[in-house]
């Protein structure tokens, strides 16, 4: 399967984020996508956060409430191992280019998503390859629903 992506998410900030069929990709992320704390999130190296469709019925099967959007992602991916990614990692989504800068650090506003709102399921130095990744943009454009994804050499 030629990984792609599964959904895009935005919100006028906060949880969860809602699907968009496309969005336009700029240097501080999706344009309509807001943070409720512009502290911890957002800015030029965290203007997106992704995560997997397979990471999320992995916990599903685990009995969490989690759902595409629902953990903050902005783009949900599909496969993609993204166990094997890092920082430091290039992904061309469509027309569009971005470096992964960091395992994004859950914190209490997804705990809804986690049985007895443990969201440290996610966190990356206890479950590598179960946390969501942060990215900066390197060339913007619009996303789309479906749009493949390749990482780059």
């Amino acid at each position: 399967m030629q990984a792609r992506v599964h959904r895009i998410n935005v919100s006028g900030g906060g949880v969860p984020k809602r699907a968009v069929a496309e969005g336009v990709l700029g240097e501080l992320g999706i344009a309509g996508d807001d943070h409720d704390d512009k502290v911890d999130h957002g800015g030029p190296d965290r203007a997106l956060c992704l995560y997997s469709i397979e990471r999320i019925r992995v916990l599903q099967a685990e009995g969490h409430p989690v759902a595409p959007g629902s953990m903050g992602e902005n783009i949900t991916i599909e496969g993609l191992d993204t166990a094997r990614l890092k920082p430091g990692d290039r992904l061309a989504i469509g027309e569009t280019e971005i470096e992964l800068t960091s395992h994004a650090t859950p914190c209490r506003t997804i705990r809804e998503s986690f049985i007895d709102g443990g969201f440290s399921r996610v966190l990356h130095t206890p479950h590598p390859g179960d946390s969501r990744l942060y990215a900066r943009v390197l060339r913007g454009g619009t996303l789309r629903q479906g749009d493949p994804i390749q990482v780059l050499e």
